[in-house]
């Protein structure tokens, strides 16, 4: 699951879809290529984009509901959560705490 995830993340393309999902989750592939080539220039195929987003899914980055005809994506931060679990970082001495 893990290289799932850091192959999702390591395509800047895809880095780009999950910016555009935290500031508007809920977006369908229409919504998500007009973003991707307005307001950051990428002038890739509603294909590309749908492969990217399929990628993303498989990572658990991002999940999607049906309602009706259209097919909206979510953004899921669990998997990078689990990361962090994963890898703790050690925890720092209290500045407070030290007497010099």
């Amino acid at each position: 699951m893990a290289d799932d995830l850091f192959k999702a993340l390591a395509d800047a393309t895809r880095r780009t879809i999950l910016d555009e999902l935290v500031e508007r989750s809920g977006q369908t592939l229409f919504e998500i290529c007009a973003r991707l080539s307005t307001r950051h220039g990428l002038g890739i195929s509603r294909q590309a984009v749908s492969q990217h987003l399929a990628v993303l899914e498989a990572a658990g980055l991002v999940e999607t509901r049906r309602e009706g005809r259209c097919k909206f994506h979510d953004l899921n931060t669990a998997p990078l959560r689990r990361i962090t679990e994963r890898w703790p970082l050690p925890h720092a001495p209290n500045p407070e705490d030290s007497t010099s």
